[in-house]
C-alpha cells in the first residue's frame, strides 16, 4: 500500500492503473514506473489528434529579473485549463525553459533535439523528458495537451 501510495503521489494516476502496473511488475517499483510510463505515451498517441479548444497562458520570470518566458500551454476544454495542476504543469515547463533555452518545441529550427523543448531533459525530474511529462498531464487529465507556442526573452 505505501508504494501505491508513492508512486501515486509521483506520477498522480489513479489507484487502480497504479495497482495494476504494480501486479504486472511482480511488485517491482522500478518496473511498475516503466510499465506507467509506456502507459502514458499510449494514452497521450491516442488522444493526439483531438482538438485544442482551452488552455493557459503561463509567465516565468528568473529571480535575477533578466529572463522572462511567456508560454501557451493548450488542452481541450476550460475545466481541465482552470484546474490548479494543469497550471502548475505550465509555470513548470515555463520555468523549464527560462532554464534550459529551447530554441524549437520538436526541432522545427532544425538545430537538433537538445535545443528541442519536448526532447530534453525536464528541469524538474531528470528522468524523464518534457514530453514524457506533458504525456503523464495527458493520461491524468484525460485530455490532449500540447506546448502551442513559447517565447523566452533575455537581458
Amino acid at each position: 500500500m505505501d508504494t501505491i501510495k508513492e508512486l501515486r503521489e509521483e506520477t498522480g494516476l489513479s489507484f487502480a492503473q497504479i495497482k495494476k502496473a504494480l501486479e504486472d511488475a511482480g511488485g517491482d517499483k522500478e518496473k511498475a514506473r516503466v510499465i506507467l510510463a509506456e502507459f502514458s505515451a499510449v494514452q497521450a498517441e491516442k488522444k493526439a489528434d483531438r482538438e485544442l479548444g482551452a488552455g493557459v497562458i503561463a509567465s516565468y520570470i528568473h529571480g535575477t529579473g533578466t529572463t522572462g518566458v511567456l508560454l501557451h500551454l493548450g488542452c481541450e476544454t476550460d475545466f481541465v485549463a482552470k484546474n490548479e495542476e494543469f497550471k502548475a504543469l505550465a509555470y513548470d515547463i515555463a520555468m523549464h525553459i527560462a532554464a534550459m533555452s529551447p530554441t524549437s518545441i520538436n526541432n522545427e529550427d532544425g538545430l537538433g533535439e537538445e535545443t528541442a523543448l519536448l526532447k530534453q531533459p525536464f528541469v524538474k525530474d531528470s528522468s524523464i523528458t518534457v514530453e514524457e511529462r506533458i504525456a503523464q498531464a495527458i493520461q491524468k487529465f484525460g485530455e490532449n495537451t500540447k506546448v502551442i507556442r513559447f517565447t523566452r526573452y533575455t537581458v
